[in-house]
């Protein structure tokens, strides 16, 4: 009988996939997967399992059933629930009155097959070479046929190659382009159908599987294995579609040369033995008759297939990239936090007595911020926190005009996503300002510039039992114009003065791309973002003299975003230069309510302390600061 293994984290991933999970953002309405066994979420009926089981092609689970496949575990992860991430024309299903699901997969498909399952008839078909090879079990009308259009916010999953191979249709480089072409047929078919977002293996190098590691046909199947890897980067290059490359075979041989990076059995033969022992040699450890069953240390289950483990990096691996840009679009987000952190310290500067006429003021600040994004459709929950030093001072032109000049240098750290990413922004700017007050009328302008400086940015996710981080740097620019005009309700003379204000904003800041340093796998390279701000606003300003000396002020205010579109990101892997996409990312809200409080002491004539508290709020953003300052008139 076979032993029953230690299952670290194959059960957790199996009642991931096949339960409802609201466990991230997903901008993504469904997920629809095309392919072959290495995607299968069960169409054949599994008869050693528990009655109404179905087959997959990995190891089984404690319970007796297969464990998850990439996709399955993908789709959890995106929140998407089991039923919608089935198979879809099993005939167990069929058989039970259960609905379909979105996965089309099917173990045994060659790359002509899973054409015919998006453009034509999808068949559960035993495959060849097994007994009753080439029985349809079940037919039904494919994804697009007849007509149908593609689901345009639907997540698509396609991989196939492997097969053709297996199955002797590819022996030449001619065949494998060939091959290659098919695949790439079936992303455009989808993108022809209306698909957007289209996520595609590359094929795993099939001479570096235990059906093939050691024997002389190793050589010349990873050799054809790259001949079918060039052609189909090459041609899905050429479709007009956000295609979404996954560079498994580079993957596997990052696990071969680290296994213990990956939470993978070292010192064992991970190409030349498996779990199961169908068709390969089994681990004399890990096996399941092994010292000590565990498929979790192993890569193959079979011959040819993944384990859980190899599954699950494989997940982890797309949602990786996926993720990406909703933890990357944060970053304009970031300066745009520090610029207006520099916005209120100046706003609560300008409420205080003026100087003399002919006379100067000189301010010093300093304050902490803390920053919170509750997560959307399409970004990251982030947590956020920062300091700030700011110098600055102005001259009093005459009874109605003052004017002046700041500077501040911001320090802001974000965390970013279920791995806790670090991003962390230097912000240097220089503010020029004017204010005028004449009778009860006031209003005041400002034009700020500044360079940002993203000196320490580590992108972290989960991969296999361990994380992994992608580092990088960048720089940026920031430009901002704010302006406002009130009334003061009282008199000069009065203890306390209620000015009504609209104001108006614009600030525009560019983060200039990087890449992810090295070109493993997952490292990432991104283009420019380039997100702008319009608002306008209608506020309140109060201030009221408590004693001699004191003064206590406020503001309150409602402003209107008018750049609130999506931020999307163009990316692409290092180790794929040329395969560029877009994915969504941060979408800004439409309005925002701010707050400040503070209080005013003056220590000795022309020398005032002053301590403020400032609020924003969005739907998914709040920003807190305080600050405390000092300003000398001479």
């Amino acid at each position: 009988m076979e032993k029953r293994p230690r299952f670290r984290f194959a059960l957790g991933a199996l009642a991931l996939a096949c339960s409802q999970t609201f466990a991230s953002p997903s901008p993504y309405s469904t997920m629809i997967v095309f392919g072959d066994s290495l995607a299968d979420a069960g169409q054949f009926p599994d008869t050693a399992g528990p009655p109404g089981s179905t087959q997959r092609f990995t190891n089984r689970g404690p319970n007796g059933q297969f464990a998850a496949t990439s996709p399955m575990i993908l789709g959890a992860h995106l929140g998407l629930s089991g039923a919608e991430l089935g198979a879809s024309t099993s005939p167990v299903n069929a058989a039970l009155g259960l609905p379909d699901g979105n996965n089309w997969a099917v173990g045994g498909y060659r790359t002509d097959q899973i054409l015919n399952s998006i453009t034509s008839t999808s068949q559960a078909v035993i495959p060849p070479g097994n007994p009753g090879g080439g029985t349809v079990l079940r037919q039904r009308p494919g994804y697009l046929a007849g007509g149908a259009l593609a689901d345009p916010n639907a997540l698509y999953y396609l991989t196939g190659g492997g097969n053709d191979f297996l199955q002797g249709l590819v022996t030449s480089p001619a065949q494998a382009v060939a091959s290659a072409d098919r695949l790439a047929a079936s992303a455009q078919a989808l993108q022809s159908g209306g698909a957007r977002y289209i996520m595609v293996w590359l094929l795993p190098d099939l001479g570096l599987t235990p059906a093939f590691s050691g024997t002389p046909q190793s050589g010349p199947l990873s050799q054809l294995s790259s001949v079918f890897n060039q052609e189909l980067v090459k041609r899905l290059g050429q479709i007009d579609a956000q295609i979404i490359p996954l560079n498994i075979p580079l993957l596997l041989r990052e696990a071969i040369a680290s296994p213990g990076d990956f939470g993978l059995a070292t010192g064992q033969n991970l190409l030349g033995t498996c779990y199961s022992g169908n068709n390969c040699l089994q681990n004399p450890v890990y096996g399941a008759n092994g010292t000590s069953p565990d498929p979790t240390k192993l890569l193959f289950n079979d011959s040819v297939h993944p384990t859980i483990a190899g599954q699950q990096l494989i997940a982890d691996y797309g949602y990786s990239i996926l993720s990406a840009p909703w933890e990357l679009t944060l970053l304009p987000e970031m300066a745009h936090a520090s610029l207006r952190a520099h916005q209120d310290e100046l706003r609560n500067q300008w409420q205080g007595n003026w100087q003399g006429v002919g006379q100067w003021q000189a301010i010093i600040a300093t304050g902490g911020q803390k920053l919170d994004f509750d997560d959307q459709r399409g970004s990251a929950s982030a947590d956020g926190h920062g300091y700030n030093l700011t110098l600055g001072g102005s001259y009093r032109i005459d009874e109605a005009w003052r004017a002046g000049v700041a500077a501040g240098v911001y320090q802001q750290k974000l965390e970013a996503g279920e791995q806790d990413s670090d991003y962390k922004l230097d912000s240097y700017l220089a503010t020029g300002f004017v204010q005028f007050q004449q009778n009860q009328w006031w209003a005041d302008a400002a034009l700020t510039a500044g360079h940002l400086d993203y000196s320490d940015l580590k992108r972290t996710f989960a991969f296999g039992v361990n994380d992994r981080s992608e580092k990088g740097d960048t720089d940026g620019e920031v430009w901002a114009f704010a302006a406002r005009l009130g009334y003061d309700l009282a008199a000069a003379s009065s203890p306390w003065h209620l000015s009504p204000f609209i104001s108006a904003d614009f600030a525009r800041v560019k983060v200039d791309g990087y890449a992810e340093k090295g070109a493993r796998s997952t490292a990432l390279s991104f283009d420019d973002q380039d997100r702008k701000s319009r608002r306008l606003g209608v506020g309140l300003q109060g201030k009221y003299q408590l004693v001699p000396g004191t003064q206590l002020f406020a503001e309150v205010a409602h402003e209107h975003e008018f750049e609130d579109d999506r931020q999307d990101l163009t990316l692409h892997l290092n180790s794929l230069p040329g395969n560029d996409f877009t994915l969504t990312g941060y979408t800004p809200q439409s309005n925002l309510n701010r707050a400040s409080i503070g209080l005013s002491h003056e220590l000795t004539p022309g020398l005032n302390l002053r301590g403020g508290y400032n609020w924003r709020k969005s739907d998914e953003l709040t920003q807190q600061g305080i600050n405390l300052a000092l300003s000398l008139d001479f």
